[in-house]
């Protein structure tokens, strides 16, 4: 009898025992999802950096992490762009090196130094950077109100059809560019056409609102 008793007990010690754990699981829900998502996160993140560690040359991981901080720097430091520019002389990110000295030239309002520094960018090979360089150089000429040539560098990125670069962005400057000289009609369709083949996109929505704004204008 006695050992029936103090099986009893012991069965019902377990069965409270894991009452109160799930208890707590259930009051304490978002915090242990929470904090196991922050494991992951944490986990994934120190897998990737190691990852990109052992993929990257630590020299050229340098050189970027260089150009990109003296980029930062340079508003404060004008020798800092100095040596940007010194980095973008030579080397395998020369390209990188020039167009981010161009935008640090656009916000400084200088469009021409901007124009100079794009214009040293090499057209091939016709990667991601350079279709970069080739957008902001549009953009600078449309801040100059050269309509037709920032037009015209759009188009050819657009028949280029890059495979690394947005291509909605590039037929919203270029719908931007049109509307701007003048060219509502053709504006109006270039935005349509973004609206219908990236319809999930930023500029898929906002190319959507323009038109109906140049419409109701009419």
């Amino acid at each position: 009898m006695k050992k029936v008793v103090k099986k009893q007990l012991k069965e019902d010690e377990f069965v409270d025992t894991m009452t109160k754990a799930w208890r707590f699981v259930q009051a304490r829900t978002k915090e242990i999802v929470i904090g196991v998502a922050v494991v992951v996160f944490i986990g994934l993140l120190y897998t990737g950096v190691r990852f990109i560690r052992t993929q990257q040359i630590k020299k050229e991981s340098r050189l970027v992490s260089q150009m990109l901080e003296f980029r930062t720097t340079a508003n404060s430091k004008p020798e800092d762009l100095a040596a940007l520019e010194k980095l973008a002389g030579s080397g395998k990110f020369a390209r990188l090196g020039y167009v981010l000295t161009a935008t640090y030239w656009v916000e400084k309002g200088d469009l021409e130094k901007a124009k100079e520094s794009l214009g040293k960018i090499k057209s091939s090979p016709k990667d991601f950077i350079y279709f970069q360089a080739q957008d902001l150089l549009a953009q600078v000429n449309s801040m100059q109100k050269d309509y037709d040539q920032a037009i015209a560098i759009y188009t050819k990125i657009e028949e280029a059809k890059p495979k690394d670069y947005c291509l909605d962005a590039v037929l919203f400057h270029k719908a931007e560019a049109l509307e701007a000289k003048g060219s509502k009609p053709e504006a109006v369709a270039l935005y349509k056409k973004i609206q219908e083949q990236f319809p999930q996109s930023y500029y898929g929505y906002d190319a959507a609102e323009r038109a109906r704004k140049i419409e109701a204008a009419k």
